[in-house]
């Protein structure tokens, strides 16, 4: 299946070419056409620098990209001039940003907002536009959208902001939805709304979809591929089947049995222990070797590369057969 993106060996830092920290190091993730792909790890390991790359969005100074390529519809992101970026960058591509309601204009109405995103690359206005966006309200599941269009942000729930937020994605018919922890901060019913939302918008229109979130129940209900990232790098992928029932690198088993589940003892929640280091300190070697309960001396020394176990199924992790990860 041909690739609609493809993110080749990129590197973010952070700093100047003097003094600087690697915050993203080589990685590379495939999107294929029509596919929900998870970006998974704790906050902190480079997920949302990643997304935002790929449209271009980094703080810059101080992060930048340093090396790598990202092709979309075979044409490479980062050499295009701002005006070409422009006319894909909400058109082609959407992105769905954390937090909605921060994210939302609080002086304009929610129609006027998703109505400026539609007029930026369409000739649509007056009557037309405003049915367009009214349409778009009723489309992500926002009820009497015709007196919602007249709202503001804060006249609206954190649930009906993140559609807002999902109809301002979608308005142009992207080829590709960027959903940046689309679920936070939300109760666990509307949660599963917006999820299913996404899965139905996905079918309907055939976009492909990159998932960032920490949360691998989320991941295990709506995601066909899984890259896990830890520290900056990728540490494992998968398809989702596969890396749920059997996965292959230490800090994706950890994550895995971190998730609460309701047939366990109730007193007992398993973690992670230690935090991510701040890229000033990654270790060397082995970025988790310092929170590995199976670290050996090699893995303070040398860096695992990212192996093919089979078929699809890829870690990071020099001690996976001997563990049986």
């Amino acid at each position: 299946m041909q690739n609609l993106l493809e993110i080749k060996n990129l590197s973010i830092i952070v700093g100047d070419k003097k003094n600087y920290h690697e915050i993203v190091s080589d990685i590379s993730i495939s999107v294929p056409r029509g596919k929900i792909i998870g970006l998974v790890g704790e906050s902190g390991c480079g997920k949302t620098v990643t997304a935002l790359s790929v449209i271009k969005l980094l703080a810059e100074p101080p992060l930048s990209v340093s090396a790598g390529e990202i092709i979309f519809n075979d044409n490479n992101l980062l050499t295009m001039n701002n005006e070409a970026l422009r006319k894909i960058r909400g058109n082609d591509i959407s992105m769905i940003f954390q937090e909605p309601v921060s994210s939302l204009n609080p002086v304009f109405t929610v129609g006027d907002q998703i109505g400026e995103s539609i007029s930026t690359h369409t000739n649509m206005s007056g009557k037309e536009l405003k049915n367009k966006v009214i349409g778009m309200l009723k489309k992500v599941g926002i009820p009497d959208a015709e007196n919602r269009y007249h709202n503001y942000p804060h006249e609206m729930s954190g649930g009906m902001c993140q559609r807002v937020m999902i109809a301002m994605a979608l308005s142009c018919n992207p080829q590709l939805l960027i959903a940046d922890e689309p679920t936070t901060a939300l109760d666990v019913t509307v949660q599963a709304g917006i999820l299913e939302l996404i899965e139905k918008l996905r079918a309907d229109t055939g976009m492909s979809v990159i998932l960032i979130t920490h949360d691998l129940g989320i991941i295990s209900e709506i995601a066909d591929e899984v890259y896990v990232m830890y520290a900056g790098k990728i540490v494992e992928y998968s398809d989702t089947v596969n890396l749920f029932k059997n996965p292959k690198h230490p800090y994706t088993k950890g994550l895995l049995s971190s998730i609460p589940d309701i047939n366990l003892d109730k007193q007992h929640l398993n973690t992670i222990k230690g935090n991510i280091p701040s890229p000033e300190h990654y270790p060397s070697g082995c970025r988790f070797n310092d929170r590995c309960e199976y670290v050996i001396d090699k893995c303070r020394v040398n860096i695992p590369p990212l192996d093919i176990i089979n078929n699809k199924h890829k870690s990071a992790c020099f001690r996976y057969k001997d563990l049986n990860l």
